[in-house]
């Protein structure tokens, strides 16, 4: 305790200088602390006290921590009075509100929306949704994109260097981000001049030609029954995917079977036992910790004997970077072949598009382990990097099947390179 050392050294040097004995110094620098001590307690519950005080406002009600019973009126002579002198004090206070409100014009006043009008409200079309779940990618785009245009004579050096930054930070890759910057450098000139809407135009030209490309919608037709195998990291949605598109698939008259092939992660046989039940399908699952190929051999026996049109099979999430659970999906594919020849038709690869580059890393590597076929970005309405759906498209070559653009069953759509740009691009005619 130095502290406590010092400060005796200084109490006791101040004796010294007062003239007290140096054999009561000591005794009388600790008296002089201790009294300290207690005086600045003291002005501490002093202060407190009377922030508390000042903290209450007039007419302020505070409650209480437990209820208590009322006193006895004996006990607090006059407390009636005050009771009723409080009553009629609020009392012409809500009088005084009463007549403030009557004294505003009925056009001000704000009526509350009748359950009629609520009902007639029409539902929002299938591109109000999308452009609704692109909003912040449009802004990082196409609002940036204005900005930059907003004053600057022609397309030069510096305009095609703030070009490259705003689409990479939108996340649109470094190879699409160049073949971009120069399909609008070679189609509209160094040194010309650039309106916004032309610069709008000759982009949402070039990324709809790439998204074009790879356009492939799932075929359902494909097999008897086609299976889906569902894969990709913790965390990204595929027990939701899952959910989603047996509802919209049961909704097509289709009969569905789902498969619980995620044995490890806690409850996730039981939340897709949930959506099972929702859709009105048959969900084939084992006990937790299970072997993943088990439940998929009875899944396929399953969907065989009761004639589903489609088999759709969960697998447990996985780091990418694992070698032997890659391995482990390779063998629920060979299990899926040998009991329905062809199967799985389609690897559905599902990534979080709000994880932006990563994603496009998680894409390469299981389309390695794995032979993705087709790709579904969920929580694209939560990001400003929706330019992800471009980048995978054009480096990898693989379709992007479905979008999520929302939290209902319905803003699970399937991809539509069109609507896509025409909601990104809102009100932009061809050049």
């Amino acid at each position: 305790m130095n502290w406590l050392d010092r400060i005796l050294a200084i109490l006791t040097r101040f004796l010294e200088t007062v003239g007290v004995p140096e054999g009561q110094r000591s005794l009388a620098a600790l008296g002089l602390l201790y009294a300290g001590a207690i005086l600045l307690v003291l002005l501490l519950v002093l202060v407190i006290w009377r922030l508390r005080r000042s903290a209450k406002k007039p007419g302020e009600v505070v409650a209480p921590a437990e209820e208590e019973a009322p006193a006895p009126p004996e006990e607090f002579p006059g407390a009636e009075a005050e009771v009723e002198a409080e009553e009629e004090a609020e009392e012409e206070a809500e009088a005084e509100i009463e007549a403030e409100i009557a004294a505003v014009p009925e056009a001000e006043q704000e009526a509350p929306e009748k359950e009629e009008e609520v009902a007639a409200r029409p539902e929002p079309t299938l591109f109000e949704r999308m452009r609704t779940g692109l909003a912040k990618t449009q802004s990082a785009v196409v609002g940036r994109i204005d900005s930059l245009l907003r004053g600057r004579p022609s397309v030069d050096e510096e305009f095609l260097e703030d070009l490259e930054e705003i689409l990479i930070t939108a996340d649109f890759g470094m190879q699409t981000t160049q073949e971009l910057v120069s399909a609008v450098e070679a189609r509209l000139g160094r040194g010309q001049a650039a309106e916004p809407d032309q610069v709008r135009g000759l982009l949402k030209d070039e990324i709809r030609k790439r998204l074009l490309r790879e356009a492939a919608p799932i075929d359902p037709a494909a097999g008897n029954p086609f299976v889906i195998m569902v894969v990709g990291v913790n965390g990204v949605g595929k027990t939701t995917t899952i959910g989603k598109l047996a509802r919209q698939f049961a909704s097509q008259g289709k009969k569905v079977v789902l498969g619980a092939g995620d044995t490890f992660r806690a409850a996730a046989a039981e939340q897709l036992a949930i959506w099972g039940e929702r859709a009105g399908v048959d969900v084939i699952r084992h006990a937790e910790g299970a072997d993943p190929a088990a439940v998929a051999f009875d899944a396929a026996k399953a969907s065989l004997a009761r004639q589903a049109d489609i088999l759709i099979l969960d697998t447990a999430g996985r780091l990418h970077t694992k070698v032997n659970l890659m391995e482990e999906l390779k063998k629920i594919r060979r299990v899926l072949d040998r009991e329905i020849p062809g199967a799985p038709q389609e690897t559905l690869l599902v990534l979080d598009a709000t994880t932006g580059q990563n994603a496009l890393s998680q894409a390469r590597l299981f389309k390695e382990a794995v032979e993705v076929t087709g790709l579904a970005l969920t929580k694209l309405d939560g990001t400003a990097k929706g330019g992800i759906v471009v980048a995978i498209g054009a480096d990898l070559g693989l379709p992007v099947r479905y979008v999520g653009i929302g939290e209902g069953v319905e803003d699970l759509r399937p991809f539509d390179p069109d609507l896509f740009v025409d909601a990104l691009f809102p009100n932009v005619e061809k050049p």
